[in-house]
């Protein structure tokens, strides 16, 4: 992985893992309080710009090291505010239906990401297309979720 040790590749997702409970955790805690789109809609936006700057940096462990750490904040912490919206918006009633398409959605994209980053590696020889699309899509994401109509939260 960038001319880095495996061990590298293993600290790094254990770190994505880690810190993905704390960004799951306070994106819950942020959905209590602001509009889930506006919350989902600046962790597309920041994995989008974490993902330039880790592009940018030098590849070195400590680099890798702490793009793990910030993906991992928003790693799974789309979860929260995803199934709040659908809640607020469809209702409880088919909450795990919506929510169970949501996820085949997911893992449909996650299929694809693998299908075309092997498809990029292929044609091109590295990752970069894979990166540029994967920046375009999270900011795009980021963008979608502002015409959502959503009550505000209501006081505690």
């Amino acid at each position: 992985m960038c001319g880095q040790a495996a061990h590298v590749a293993a600290t790094s997702l254990a770190l994505i893992g880690f810190f993905n409970i704390f960004g799951s955790l306070f994106s819950g805690y942020l959905g209590t309080k602001y509009k889930m789109k506006y919350i989902l809609a600046g962790l597309y936006a920041s994995r989008a710009l974490m993902i330039i700057v880790f592009l940018l940096a030098p590849k070195t462990e400590l680099t890798f090291y702490i793009f793990s750490l910030f993906l991992g904040l928003t790693w799974l912490a789309t979860v929260p505010p995803t199934a709040g919206l659908a809640a607020k918006t469809f209702g409880v009633r088919y909450l795990a239906t919506l929510f169970g398409l949501t996820l085949l959605s997911h893992q449909t994209g996650g299929f694809l990401g693998a299908y075309l980053g092997g498809l990029f590696i292929s044609y091109f020889g590295d990752y970069s297309w894979a990166w540029y699309l994967d920046i375009l899509l999270a900011f795009l994401a980021s963008i979608a979720n502002f015409p959502i109509k959503e009550k505000a939260v209501a006081a505690a």
